[in-house]
């Protein structure tokens, strides 16, 4: 089994897909860029994790397009 993530990471994502849900894709790589382009995020680990995070939750069908 994989590791639970952070509540925070749930967070940042969540509201990214809440105001920008038709922008983001299945694909990590261009997830990742757009969380760089679209946040704050210093750090690269919690720029990838919610890069992750979003990219199973679309993966998944778990956002409302």
């Amino acid at each position: 089994m994989g590791t639970v993530k952070p509540a925070y990471i749930k967070v940042i994502a969540r509201e990214l897909l809440k105001k920008y849900p038709e922008v983001f894709t299945g694909n990590f790589d261009e997830n990742k860029r757009l969380v760089a382009e679209l946040t704050n995020i210093q750090s690269k680990t919690v720029r990838n994790r919610v890069a992750g995070y979003i990219t199973r939750r679309v993966n998944r069908g778990l956002v409302n397009v």
